[in-house]
């Protein structure tokens, strides 16, 4: 197992290099950049003034010349100082790291719980007015679209029954402390996972559903019913684990999607994390703290998909035999 993770780890590099150089080159060809910004809110300036920006954050030198003073600052994990919010990137980056994490720890918590949950039920009653029930449901969350189920869930449980707060990670002027902060931020959380969730529970309960029907038909089931199983005993030791692999390569994928969600929850919500400081980085033209999120999103998600590999080796011995 070991060997294995070393050899994927060694594999990951070149990823991580493509994905920034790529990034890299996309946010080059956008139009604007964070010296005409500026001079732009300023309400105009000369364009002496304007190169002068551009020579101080170095954008005034060949892209490959900018590229390659980029790949060799990222050796010594330097992502470049944030002209705009005045700070090192990577101190900006690691503020804003643990709310994302947070929110995404406790959406990949509730939706894989919730939606393998429900495509096993659905599995287990197949064809009956409960399964129907199951599958209509999962249809609907799938379909809803994220903006619009914070806004509602905000409406409905924060302004019309005053239950969880609107927006925020917790309850600043309270000055909470120990478990009654814990117990502030855990009710903080709950609107924006439930709807940062509601889609992935439906995938998944889709995907476990026809993942269970489909093991339930093959011919080691029929051979564990000949040995004298029961039905219990050939769902929980056999055919769950089988089905549970798809959903594990799911949830690897999901969490990169998650970044990408969770820009337009951290928005309703007003939620402290990346994906709302990325927002902001956008349209300040702020490029160094762009790329910089760029980069630790990459390498999260290269570091989840390799624990999802090790999940998969440990679940299905074949892969590691092979």
């Amino acid at each position: 197992m070991g060997a294995y993770i070393l050899r994927r780890l060694l594999q990951t590099l070149p990823v991580v290099l493509l994905v920034v150089i790529v990034n890299f080159l996309l946010l080059q060809l956008a139009p604007g950049d964070l010296a005409t910004v500026l001079a732009g809110e300023a309400g105009g300036a000369p364009k002496e003034y304007i190169d002068a920006l551009r020579a101080r954050f170095g954008q005034d030198k060949p892209v490959y010349v900018q590229l390659l003073a980029y790949l060799g600052n990222l050796l010594t994990l330097d992502l470049g100082y944030s002209f705009r919010q005045s700070a090192p990137v990577l101190d900006l980056i690691l503020a804003r790291m643990g709310p994302t994490l947070l929110l995404m720890g406790a959406t990949l918590v509730v939706s894989l719980g919730v939606g393998v949950g429900m495509g096993v039920l659905a599995a287990l009653w197949v064809r009956t007015w409960k399964d129907h029930v199951i599958s209509v449901a999962a249809v609907v969350f799938y379909a809803m679209p994220l903006f619009w189920v914070g806004l509602m869930l905000v409406l409905f449980f924060s302004i019309k029954l005053a239950w969880f707060p609107t927006s925020g990670m917790e309850d600043v002027v309270a000055f909470n402390e120990g478990w009654a902060r814990v117990k502030d931020i855990a009710h903080h959380l709950v609107l924006p996972t439930v709807t940062l969730s509601l889609f992935y529970v439906a995938l998944y309960a889709r995907l476990m559903r026809a993942s269970m029907l489909e093991q339930r038909g093959l011919d080691y089931v029929t051979t564990a019913r000949a040995k004298g199983l029961t039905h219990a005993q050939i769902t929980t030791r056999h055919v769950f684990r089988n089905a549970l692999l798809p959903v594990v390569t799911m949830a690897g994928v999901q969490f990169g999607a998650l970044l990408g969600g969770s820009v337009v929850v951290e928005a309703v919500f007003a939620w402290p994390g990346l994906g709302q400081l990325a927002y902001q980085s956008l349209f300040a033209r702020d490029y160094n703290l762009l790329l910089g999120i760029f980069f630790m999103s990459a390498v999260l998600v290269v570091l989840i998909n390799l624990l999802v590999d090790v999940v998969y080796v440990a679940l299905d011995p074949r892969i590691r035999m092979g």
